[in-house]
């Protein structure tokens, strides 16, 4: 691909990022909530759909914009939320949507 042609592809993807990056951030906080509501032994079936949800729309759309740890993270609470996940990944919920929060805040 042509420099010129990479730079387009970029400034595209920019655009496109400052675009959803609010839907982005709302599916990261309705993931921070379930998680502090987790911790408390207190995520209701609904809130539990919710960041199903959620981490599934993020996994596919981190992928696009190439920040594929942010896609394994949101399959991993994917898988966690849907009620097949790994349980000795229960207990990390909040560092794993911590780790995504990052990721997301420091995309360049």
């Amino acid at each position: 691909m042509e420099p010129a042609e990479q730079s387009a592809l970029s400034q595209a993807l920019d655009q496109l990022w400052a675009r959803f990056l609010p839907q982005i951030e709302e599916r990261v906080s309705i993931l921070e909530s379930a998680a502090a509501a987790f911790s408390a032994n207190q995520l209701s079936p609904a809130e539990r759909e919710a960041a199903s949800a959620a981490a599934h729309k993020l996994a596919g759309v981190l992928g696009t914009f190439g920040l594929t740890r942010g896609t394994d993270l949101a399959r991993e609470l994917e898988i966690v939320y849907t009620g097949e996940g790994v349980p000795a990944l229960s207990p990390h919920i909040a560092e794993i949507t911590a780790e995504l929060r990052d990721i997301i805040e420091n995309r360049k």
